[in-house]
């Protein structure tokens, strides 16, 4: 599958028809629930639960959060078919390799209790193995256990690197990303280049949401500065995961298609770009 192999699109009607065609096709929800340290048990599985009531149909979890058994709990739980369910994991830096990724992810396949997983990702870009990760994950998608396949925290360079002999282009990239960490270059790569980019973290882990100029945005619309962010991702035509255990916060953070930011008020925000990394920076990375 090479880019522009399927148009791309990004559409914003509301949950949960708002979604990104993807290389492959595929619809993925263009909203979902990050479930990154989100307590395993009880905790985890009322989140998405919620979630999935409220509307959510892309729930995004990896081997190391320690609750894709949760999640996959939870799913059955919903009662709501899987073939409308967006489920997402990833492959943990001690599994990189080719042989060792096939078998993390029917490890993760099995912890989930799905037949397949609609979007698997590569967490991290290990110098010593992402080739053969990458691989692996091709043959995973060829085979049909992933009807998607991605990366997760390559910067520019990781990407041109992989690009360069990969059989199978990425359906998607994650990385962080905010009005305080636009990573613009990216953005406008990924989507030159067929690749849907996916941004977790959007709420800044709550250390910018008293911003003046955040706050000013949020007022003039009535909303909160937490909306605001995931709003601003979604007009930049990425998916947001915002994570979140509490049922009122989860729903709160689906209301966002109710408003829309004024060209003015996108680049205001644009602005507001510091490099602010909230969890590990990929960009030290070789």
């Amino acid at each position: 599958m090479g880019p522009g192999s399927v148009a791309r699109e990004f559409v914003l009607q509301g949950l949960p028809t708002s979604v990104a065609t993807l290389n492959t096709g595929a619809r993925m929800p263009a909203l979902g629930l990050g479930v990154f340290q989100s307590p395993s048990g009880a905790p985890t599985r009322k989140a998405v639960v919620s979630a999935i009531a409220a509307g959510y149909r892309h729930i995004d979890t990896a081997k190391i959060y320690g609750n894709e058994a949760d999640v996959g709990a939870a799913v059955r739980e919903s009662g709501v078919p899987r073939e409308e369910l967006f489920l997402t994991t990833k492959l943990w830096n001690d599994d990189q390799g080719y042989e060792s990724a096939l078998r993390a992810f029917e490890k993760s396949r099995v912890a989930l209790g799905v037949e397949y997983v609609d979007l698997y990702l590569i967490h991290w870009p290990v110098r010593a193995h992402r080739h053969d990760s990458w691989r692996a994950l091709s043959r995973l998608f060829r085979e049909g256990k992933c009807r998607n396949v991605g990366v997760s925290n390559f910067t520019l360079h990781h990407l041109k690197e992989l690009l360069q002999d990969a059989e199978v282009v990425p359906a998607v990239n994650q990385v962080e990303f905010s009005p305080f960490l636009f990573q613009r270059d990216l953005l406008k790569f990924c989507h030159a280049n067929g690749i849907q980019l996916e941004g977790y973290s959007p709420l800044t882990r709550g250390r910018r949401l008293g911003d003046p100029t955040l706050v000013g945005v949020a007022t003039a619309h009535g909303v909160t500065p937490a909306q605001v962010l995931i709003r601003w991702g979604l007009q930049h035509e990425v998916v947001e995961i915002p994570k979140s255990v509490d049922p009122q916060r989860i729903r709160e953070n689906a209301d966002v298609f109710g408003f829309e930011l004024t060209p003015a008020e996108m680049e205001t925000l644009d602005r507001l770009d510091e490099g602010l990394h909230t969890s590990w920076d990929p960009t030290s990375m070789p």
